[in-house]
C-alpha cells in the first residue's frame, strides 16, 4: 500500500517502515481485531501525507552550494608555498632583513641598531627587497 504513495521504492519503504513502527506503537488503539487491515491503511495513508510535508534538505543543495569554492587550508598552504620560493630567490641579506621585519616585528631604527649600519641604508634595502620579494611572488 505503501507503494501508491511513494515516488520511489525507498520512499515506500521509508513510509512502511514508520507506519509499522506507528501501528506498533499505538496497538491498544486497535477497535476491532477484523477491521485491522482498514486501521492500518489509515496508518499507512497518514503516515505518506506525514512524510511528504515534512521539509527535507536537498543533498545536492549542499554539494552546489561548496562547489566552486576552494578550500581555504589548500589555498594558504600553495600561498606560503609560493612565498617561500619568493624568499628563497632573494640574497641572504634581504632574506636577513625582511625576516627581522616581518618575523621579528623590529622597526627600522631597531634593525639598523641591531646591524650597525644607518637607518637611511635599512630603509633602502628593505624597500629593494620588499620590491625584488613582490616581483618574485608574483611571478
Amino acid at each position: 500500500m505503501a507503494y501508491r504513495y511513494a515516488s520511489n521504492p525507498c520512499e515506500a519503504e521509508d513510509i512502511a517502515q514508520e507506519a509499522l513502527l506507528r501501528a506498533w506503537r499505538r496497538r491498544s488503539t486497535l477497535r476491532e481485531v477484523g477491521s485491522r487491515k482498514q486501521w492500518l491503511a489509515t496508518i499507512v495513508r497518514n503516515e505518506a501525507f506525514r512524510h511528504y510535508s515534512r521539509p527535507r534538505p536537498d543533498p545536492t543543495d549542499d554539494l552546489e552550494l561548496y562547489e566552486g569554492s576552494e578550500d581555504q587550508m589548500v589555498v594558504s598552504t600553495g600561498e606560503r608555498a609560493d612565498l617561500q620560493a619568493a624568499l628563497e630567490g632573494l640574497s641572504e641579506r634581504e632574506q636577513m632583513l625582511i625576516s627581522l621585519r616581518y618575523v621579528e616585528d623590529l622597526t627600522q631604527p631597531a634593525i639598523a641598531a641591531r646591524l650597525g649600519i644607518p637607518e637611511g641604508t635599512v630603509k633602502v634595502q628593505l624597500h629593494r627587497a620588499r620590491i625584488k620579494l613582490r616581483r618574485a611572488y608574483a611571478l
